[in-house]
């Protein structure tokens, strides 16, 4: 149940009744007040009572749910999406057949959703939350995958005594390479501008 229509003696009681059916509290819900009602002639006669329209607010992680699985319907992709929330980041988890459609060349498709699912849920929420979007294990894979490309490349580097760059990535997967690097005989920068921004190694 999302929305409820309540009378009482006032509003603030009609409220209260409605916040008790939808078992929420104000600061979840939206109110709309039809009729404020009228106290009558010695509180009896022609009393009027309130009536509000009380609807709970759609939850920022639950829109950003729907937004998924409006786009992955869209794509006409039968997805699963399940969503993990640790203090002030979400991992929504994408699950079904045809996921490689989602994932795209090297994470585009994946990393796209990512950022409009980002704006989505912060778009008018209380609290701001950073996104991660998953698909099957993608994330996890692609880290290893990126973690050996860092080292090689720094191998390559030192071994040539050259500067070595790598392919554009979006910032969290720059932020690994970078990561990886930290204790190696190369320094890694950030080049370029957004989308082609990429990591330079440095001997």
């Amino acid at each position: 149940m999302r929305e409820v229509t309540a009378s009482g003696q006032t509003v603030e009681e009609a409220v209260q009744s409605a916040l008790k059916q939808l078992n929420t509290t104000r600061d979840q819900v939206d109110i709309d007040v039809i009729d404020e009602g009228k106290k009558g002639l010695l509180g009896v006669f022609g009393s009027k009572r309130a009536i509000v329209k009380v609807k709970r607010r759609k939850n920022q992680v639950e829109k950003a749910k729907a937004f998924l699985y409006d786009v992955t319907s869209n794509m006409n992709v039968d997805v699963e999406v399940t969503s993990t929330v640790e203090e002030n980041h979400v991992t929504f988890d994408l699950t079904g057949e045809n996921i490689a459609i989602l994932i795209g060349k090297r994470g585009q498709t994946l990393n796209a959703l990512q950022y409009l699912v980002q704006l989505i849920i912060n778009k008018q929420g209380n609290e701001y939350y950073t996104v991660s979007v998953d698909a099957e294990g993608y994330r996890s894979r692609r880290k290893e995958t990126l973690e050996s490309l860092a080292l090689k490349m720094a191998d390559k580097a030192v071994s040539l005594q050259k500067k070595v760059a790598l392919e554009p990535m979006p910032a969290f997967e720059r932020k690994i390479i970078h990561n990886v690097l930290q204790q190696k005989d190369v320094s890694t920068y950030s080049d370029g501008v957004e989308p082609h921004r990429h990591i330079v190694i440095k001997p």
